[in-house]
């Protein structure tokens, strides 16, 4: 694990598998896009911007993502592609990054701490991620922030193609009016559950006791 009083930095490639595809066939650019396999028993493992508009993300079954955007364009996918991709970001990252955990085949945390001694540590992730772009092509976010949940949550709102730091002076600020969804971990049923307790933002979830959020969720 990382530390949580760290320099942290998330980075999550955007619509990883949709923009491998879009590399390869640059007329998919700007239209739904869905993959996955074809089958009713088929989840969605990806989906463009322009599909999710239409209320398509990842995990749903692949027949409610056809009603929901009968216009999109369905791909199966290429898994050994999308590793390769994956694997030269991680060495882009290998070469610079002192410490880096790879979380997912899109998603890389890099503990920084201390290099704002020698750099600048934004600078320093913005290059990074420049050149992860001009290298591979593909678009990618990150948050920068003091710990892994809050770097996480930056890297959500800095997408698409975004960046976003968030200084200690600034995490309860950030964070504060953010809907409790934006917290990595909450699924639509504890959500719901929170929701109907009345907390909705994050700040009315951190003002309620440790002991009452246990007693509903659980240890």
């Amino acid at each position: 694990m990382l530390p949580s009083s760290s320099t942290i930095v998330h980075f999550d490639l955007d619509t990883f598998f949709v923009s491998v595809e879009r590399l390869t066939n640059p007329g998919l650019i700007g239209k739904p896009v869905i993959v996955g396999g074809f089958s009713d028993r088929s989840v969605v493992a990806g989906c463009s911007y322009e599909a999710r508009h239409y209320g398509v993300h990842s995990a749903m079954p692949m027949k409610m993502a056809r009603i929901l955007c009968p216009d999109a364009i369905v791909i199966r996918g290429d898994m050994e592609q999308y590793t390769r991709y994956s694997d030269t970001v991680t060495s882009i990252i290998a070469e610079r990054a002192p410490v880096y955990e790879k979380a997912s085949i899109d998603e890389h945390y890099l503990d920084i701490t201390g290099m704002d001694r020698f750099f600048g540590c934004m600078k320093w992730t913005h290059e990074l991620r420049q050149s992860i772009i001009s290298e591979t092509g593909l678009p990618i976010s990150f948050g920068l922030s003091v710990n892994k949940t809050v770097c996480k949550i930056a890297t959500g709102q800095a997408k698409p193609n975004g960046e976003l730091e968030i200084p200690q002076s600034r995490v309860i600020p950030f964070l504060a009016p953010l809907s409790i969804s934006k917290i990595p971990g909450i699924g639509d049923k504890t959500f719901r559950l929170l929701r109907s307790m009345g907390i909705a933002t994050i700040d009315t979830l951190s003002r309620v006791p440790p002991e009452m959020v246990e007693k509903v969720l659980g240890v």
